[in-house]
């Protein structure tokens, strides 16, 4: 006899849904930590040649000293300026400005990410003496790594990189007949 008790058959009818979302939401979640990940270096190294301007090597030299819950505040600051930037994209959304509302999330992500890469830069040693913070950002990472370990060995991740990899040979190989004739 199951331990559990008897075992319905509609648990399985009620648990396939569920699993199927689950598997969606991850796939969802993935491509938005792999966004990140692919725009956090190159983002914020845009910003850091910005930071570099005279004026503004002050206040990043500034941010740099922060204590450490005015840097917690400052780091968090970006998340909470743009959620009525967000709301106001589903707002378009919501009136049938699709298009509009659209490029206006993809445009507060691209600044939201761009902001956050930075300041955790300029941050994160005065983060890191927060015990919470540390043992937090050390889970997530872990997290994060075992996720996107899990997508980039996927049957769908690996072809798309192989479609990726001939696209990029064909376009070396175009370039070079260009470079000749």
């Amino acid at each position: 006899m199951n331990p559990d008790g008897p075992r319905s058959p509609w648990r399985r009818v009620l648990l396939t849904p569920l699993r199927a979302l689950e598997a969606v939401l991850g796939w969802l979640l993935a491509l938005v930590i792999l966004f990140e990940e692919w725009g956090w270096e190159p983002l914020q190294r845009v910003l850091a040649r910005i930071g570099a301007w005279p004026g503004l090597r002050w206040i990043e030299g500034a941010i740099r000293r922060l204590p450490t819950y005015a840097a917690l505040a400052l780091f968090a600051l970006p998340t909470v300026m743009l959620l009525p930037v967000k709301l106001g994209a589903l707002w378009l959304i919501g009136q049938g400005q699709v298009v509009a509302g659209a490029v206006v999330i993809v445009v507060a992500k691209l600044v939201g990410t761009a902001v956050v890469a930075r300041l955790f830069t300029l941050t994160r040693p005065a983060l890191m003496r927060l015990d919470w913070f540390a043992a937090l950002h050390g889970h997530w990472t872990r997290w994060k790594t075992a996720l996107l370990e899990r997508v980039r060995a996927s049957r769908p991740w690996r072809a798309i990189g192989a479609v990726r990899h001939r696209i990029r040979r064909r376009w070396r190989v175009w370039r070079r007949a260009g470079d000749r004739g």
